[in-house]
């Protein structure tokens, strides 16, 4: 933690690289890793994140299997996965206690031109779909190759939607 100008802890967090392999064709982001990931070093650990189980149904594989296991499966797959931001000020996990001020967005163009066979972009909920529109695609062009995709967030915070829900709406976009 590092202390704020009016001397307030404040949370730093710092996002985890990208997991791709060569022809990923989808990118799946979400904003900034919750606390419980950051402490894992796991993207989606909190245990009542339906990312790993909605991404077994679809992709055939365990959502409790070993992590380097469900990463592989999305590589295999096709899929990529990383967070909009490189690193923020955000104390707890909630994506609307982001500060602002203090968000650094990660290097997509570099990304993308790594792997050129990805056109769709799937963002996990509002706040990583707003965070990519803001502040990240503006550094594509207005000519940009992708179709760009909010998808209704895992989060155990998002509530509002049944997991058969979210399952049906994730199977479209991966399709």
């Amino acid at each position: 933690m590092k202390a704020s100008s009016n001397s307030e802890p404040s949370a730093y967090a710092e996002g985890f690289p990208p997991i791709a392999a060569p022809g990923a064709r989808i990118l799946v982001l979400g904003s900034m890793p919750g606390q419980q990931s950051l402490r894992a070093q796991a993207y989606y650990a909190h245990p009542r994140n339906a990312f790993w189980p909605i991404m077994g149904q679809l992709l055939g594989f365990a959502p409790d299997a070993p992590y380097a296991q469900r990463t592989a499966m999305l590589q295999q797959h096709g899929i990529a996965l990383w967070d909009v931001l490189q690193s923020c000020v955000r104390p707890g996990s909630l994506d609307a206690d982001i500060d602002r001020r203090s968000l650094v967005c990660n290097d997509f163009p570099a990304f993308l031109t790594t792997y050129p066979d990805i056109t769709r972009i799937c963002c996990n909920g509002a706040a990583a779909h707003e965070l990519f529109r803001r502040h990240a695609l503006p550094a594509l062009g207005p000519e940009h190759p992708y179709e760009l995709l909010r998808l209704p967030s895992t989060s155990p915070a998002h509530a509002g939607m049944t997991l058969a829900a979210k399952l049906d709406a994730w199977r479209a976009a991966l399709a």
